[in-house]
């Protein structure tokens, strides 16, 4: 699809070309891409392939060398890092990054230069195998620091016969295989060996080894039998996407990497990753392949991805959805990393500053606003009723001023009461010069809500503060909210790739998020029994057994199904039960 000057803006591909096409061309079509997709379309022009594999190598490749700004592109294409295992009479463990072309054996891929030494480190300080370079290693007549410090078995000079360091290289590829417990009982047969022939000094080596093998395996972020493994994560919010990457090898959770793309439009998250994953695997040819890869859901181009890479590799990589067990788990880790690190991306400095100025172009502001903030309720059917209030500044969000208020006094479920007294105390204590009046002040809610609002600053003759509420319109979907200026009743619709609406929507989901949270806090100690009390199931043997096993319900609260399941006399069935329960709003 091509514009009115000639510039490429989307390439797609479809089984039903027709049906596919005819779907941009509705008149009714939700997606605000699309819309505005088609308001720029002046030529479309097309490429009949004989398979489903053809038309996705030919779309991958359009995309790759256009770059077209309505199709999502991956901006990675560097090779990782791997730890090298050289096929010599005494092999080096060494670092290496580019073509894997050397003699030997190649162990990876790892996320960064960091995780490599990080490993390295480890094996030499357990295994001690040779890391030094070959022409360091020829040229020695003594023993270097390395063997001094217990970081090397000497031998460069013969300090070690080679079958016994043979055995250390095997032990150290055991390790990078993922199978330590493996090492673990062979170290402990020797180590019962030497102390039952006497050599103790052998027998305390091979101890010093154990512990610090099981050391290293206490740290592992996750570890399961076998698995070679890519898994994939996903979080969107404010105009952009964080694709969360695991690395699992033999078992082992060795490292990930995250991904961020911007998100001019609504695009949705499985179009996000059905876009990712072709690139990814497709782009970069010297990636190393492991034999599945777990997705959060599945993609258009799945199957056609598949065939492909089993052409090219010569055997499959299979694209797994719905997985279970450990391996759920890890699909959990990489959501839940995808969250954390896209929060963390959203809040830097950087980006919260160009957020700031396009707030500014957005509502008209003749400065760049220094401090924002945002007001919320939460409750439940009335009960616990508590407003949130939270503050950002050009550093992002400024939690040492956020506020919260327990509302009483009012009817149950009124909400505008509810936002007329959190801000009557808020602003009370601001005018008092308990704290700094901000600039801008969000409000999430209708006109409402805003009136309320308008009402408060007035009575306590609060200037300068520019008011606005964040109505989200009748769909409720992100990108499709309308701004209220309060001072003029103006109505803005901001475009969703608006900057300015990404930081708006920011605040006020940390608004939300806030409130829900202290909403809680206020129910569970307002309630006199247990939350346990009433789950199907669950009767006084078990909460006992839950309360001794946790140290209390707040720790039951705070497992997960998994850790639930543990206890004696949980099901998996009646953890799921549980933790539904204490989940459910």
């Amino acid at each position: 699809m091509y514009d009115q000057s000639g510039e490429l803006l989307y390439v797609g591909k479809a089984k039903n070309l027709k049906k596919r096409v005819s779907s941009y061309f509705r008149k009714n079509i939700d997606s605000i891409k699309t819309q505005s997709l088609v308001s720029k379309i002046q030529q479309i022009e097309v490429t009949i392939t004989s398979s489903e594999t053809e038309a996705l190598l030919l779309e991958q490749t359009l995309i790759k060398e256009n770059r077209p700004p309505y199709n999502i592109v991956l901006r990675d294409d560097k090779s990782y890092p791997y730890i090298f295992l050289s096929d010599q009479e005494f092999p080096r463990l060494a670092y290496h990054r580019g073509a894997k072309k050397k003699k030997g054996q190649f162990f990876g891929p790892y996320p960064s230069a960091h995780a490599v030494r990080e490993t390295l480190n480890i094996l030499e300080k357990i295994f001690r195998v040779r890391q030094c370079e070959d022409s360091f290693f020829k040229n020695r007549s003594r023993p270097c620091l390395q063997y001094q410090i217990n970081r090397c078995t000497g031998p460069c000079v013969g300090l070690i016969e080679p079958e016994e360091y043979a055995q250390d290289v095997r032990h150290t590829v055991l390790f990078l295989k993922g199978k330590s417990n493996t090492i673990s009982e062979e170290l402990v047969t020797k180590m019962e060996a030497a102390s039952a022939g006497l050599e103790f000094e052998l027998a305390a080596r091979y101890r010093d080894q154990i512990t610090a093998l099981r050391r290293v395996q206490e740290q592992q972020l996750m570890e399961a039998d076998g698995g070679e493994v890519d898994v994939f994560g996903i979080d969107t919010q404010a105009g952009t996407a964080c694709i969360q990457l695991l690395y699992v090898r033999g078992g082992r959770v060795i490292g990930s990497q995250k991904y961020f793309q911007k998100i001019k439009l609504d695009d949705d998250p499985v179009s996000i990753i059905d876009a990712f994953i072709s690139q990814y695997y497709l782009n970069n040819q010297a990636r190393d392949f492991p034999k599945e890869a777990i997705v959060p859901f599945k993609f258009e181009s799945q199957q056609a991805l598949e065939s492909v890479l089993a052409e090219r590799l010569g055997r499959k990589l299979i694209f797994s959805v719905n997985v279970r067990g450990h391996r759920a788990g890890w699909v959990k880790l990489a959501n839940s990393n995808a969250s954390q690190n896209l929060t963390s991306h959203l809040s830097h400095k950087e980006n919260v500053y160009q957020r700031f100025e396009s707030l500014q172009v957005l509502l008209g502001l003749e400065e760049i606003p220094q401090r924002l903030e945002c007001f919320d309720i939460s409750h439940t059917q009335g009960e616990g009723t508590v407003a949130s209030c939270v503050v950002f500044d050009q550093n992002g969000p400024l939690k040492s001023d956020y506020r919260r208020f327990n509302i009483e006094g009012i009817t149950a479920g009124d909400d505008y009461a509810a936002m007329k007294q959190a801000l009557d105390r808020r602003y009370t204590r601001l005018k008092k010069g308990e704290g700094k009046i901000p600039d801008v002040l969000l409000i999430d809610g209708g006109k409402g809500q805003l009136t309320q609002a308008k009402t408060v600053l007035e009575d306590l003759q609060v200037p300068g503060v520019v008011l606005v509420g964040v109505a989200k319109g009748v769909t409720r979907k992100p990108g499709l909210e309308t701004l209220i200026m309060a001072d003029s009743d103006q109505e803005i619709h901001p475009k969703s790739d608006s900057s300015g609406l990404h930081l708006i929507q920011h605040i006020r989901d940390e608004a939300h998020r806030f409130a829900i949270t202290a909403h809680r806090q206020r129910r569970a100690k307002a309630r006199n029994t247990s939350p346990l009390e009433g789950i199907p199931g669950v009767g006084p043997k078990r909460r006992r057994q839950l309360l001794n096993h946790f140290g209390g319900w707040q720790e039951v609260a705070r497992a997960g199904k998994e850790d639930l399941a543990k206890v004696k006399g949980i099901s998996q069935k009646v953890a799921e039960d549980i933790y539904t329960a204490l989940h459910n709003d």
